[in-house]
């Protein structure tokens, strides 16, 4: 049963590896690959059990008869329970933060980024999209940043190959951005959720790599556009009764919606409780904000009018599921002690953490970084609080993200938008990619 769990896994990955080609949503296969591994454990559940908690589920039984009804119930409250709290924790945060993007975006709240960045000089429009990427996908999800920053971007460079470069450097920097931070990507959440790293240690530790991972291919990309490029200034989005808020409004929204984020690991520090409380918290200050700020719009029920757009909603969805659905199948997968076996062989025959870094990334590159990350996480190497593992595999399988353009949530909204070719995109950007997440991983080393 556990080779049929593990192979179940292992095809999973296969398909989600390859959805790009296959059209097999990943989604799909990530619910798919946690709901079944769960329905096959519990069929040998008491073998699982014995093997795995005798002295727990001894202990539960407290002297009553060791029933098949009774394992199953075992399974249930005490095993099955603990992985989806935590991933529970991860979806919570998620659709918290994704949340408060929607109703940043729809007040108007970065409106102001299309007139702010507006020139004609190619290599200035370049570095302060990307600038403003980097910092916003720190503290909010980066797919999502990556969505809003390539619709923005869209809306104003007219030709396709400069938007197909430029759409490169968005993906980079939210990547890049989202690594630096345990809020902005799901890696590093799950890790802030386990305790594993504090938010502050594991900014400093990799401020420097992540910084050299977006600066160089960034500069690269600069190199092959021209020194002038066409640019049209959108119109302003037509908001429901046409009536905006204020810029002062929108100021103090925009402060409470990412001013809150940025207080979360105070919050996290301060009275221990899960960090997707402290965005819910955040959310429903923003949420009373809005509604006191659009009282005439709700009233007239026009608040309707305002939409995300639509692939930004979809791959909210897309994302929350398909983190659920991996962290379910990898925890089957870690109770059959398959990870353990797994872990057990790699301290045989790689022996250290930087090859482990270098095998996640390469991995990552080709399989969702998520998942490669969330696999490498859960093998058992008793790394302390902060350890350097964490922040290697964290920074490794976020980078390799970058160097295949499918490897990333962010790199396939890219490719869907702006139909970039895998092939194109490893001759321009890809090398440039690996050799630099290369320097980060020697500076990581040098840092250590």
């Amino acid at each position: 049963m556990t080779l049929i769990i593990v192979a179940i896994l292992l095809i999973g990955y296969v398909l989600i590896a390859t959805g790009n080609a296959t059209n097999v949503n990943k989604a799909a296969v990530a619910m798919f690959m946690g709901t079944v591994g769960w329905v096959l454990y519990i069929c040998l559940g008491s073998d699982y059990v014995m093997s795995q908690h005798p002295s727990e589920y001894t202990d539960w039984l407290a002297g009553a008869s060791p029933t098949s009804s009774a394992v199953k119930y075992y399974i249930a409250q005490n095993i099955f329970l603990k992985y989806v709290g935590r991933a529970a924790e991860v979806v919570l945060f998620l659709l918290a933060t994704m949340t408060i993007v929607e109703i940043l975006h729809n007040n108007g709240c970065f409106d102001f980024i299309s007139p702010f960045i507006r020139t004609r000089k190619s290599r200035k429009y370049l570095w302060m999209i990307t600038t403003i990427t980097f910092i916003i996908s720190a503290n909010l999800d980066n797919l999502t940043t990556t969505t809003m920053m390539l619709v923005i971007m869209h809306s104003m460079v007219p030709n396709r190959r400069h938007r197909m470069l430029y759409g490169c450097a968005i993906v980079l920097a939210a990547n890049c951005g989202g690594a630096l931070t345990v809020i902005g990507d799901p890696s590093g959440l799950v890790l802030w959720n386990m305790g594993a790293v504090t938010a502050t240690n594991f900014s400093m530790a990799l401020l420097l790599p992540c910084l050299i991972s977006w600066i160089v291919p960034t500069w690269w990309i600069g190199r092959s556009l021209p020194e002038r490029i066409d640019m049209d200034l959108p119109a302003m989005p037509y908001r429901g009764d046409d009536t905006n808020l204020n810029a002062w409004q929108r100021l103090l929204m925009l402060f409470v919606g990412i001013g809150g984020l940025w207080f979360i690991p105070t919050f996290h520090n301060i009275t221990k409780l899960s960090p997707f409380l402290g965005a819910l918290c955040v959310l429903s200050v923003l949420w009373v904000v809005n509604e006191l700020f659009n009282r005439r719009l709700m009233n007239a029920d026009q608040m309707i009018e305002r939409r995300m757009p639509r692939v930004l909603q979809y791959g909210v969805i897309q994302l929350m599921l398909f983190v659920m659905g991996i962290m379910l199948a990898l925890g089957v997968v870690q109770e059959t002690g398959a990870l353990t076996w797994f872990a057990q062989v790699c301290r045989q025959y790689i022996g250290n953490i930087w090859g482990m870094g270098v095998l996640s990334g390469i991995i990552s590159s080709m399989l969702d970084n998520f998942a490669t990350a969330m696999s490498f996480f859960s093998l058992d190497f008793k790394t302390p609080a902060n350890g350097l593992y964490w922040k290697v595999i964290a920074y490794s399988t976020a980078m390799g993200g970058n160097m295949l353009c499918i490897g990333s949530m962010s790199g396939l909204a890219l490719m869907k938008l702006e139909r970039v070719k895998t092939g194109w995109y490893i001759r321009n950007i890809g090398i440039v990619s690996a050799l630099s997440w290369g320097v980060g991983l020697v500076v990581l080393w040098l840092m250590r």
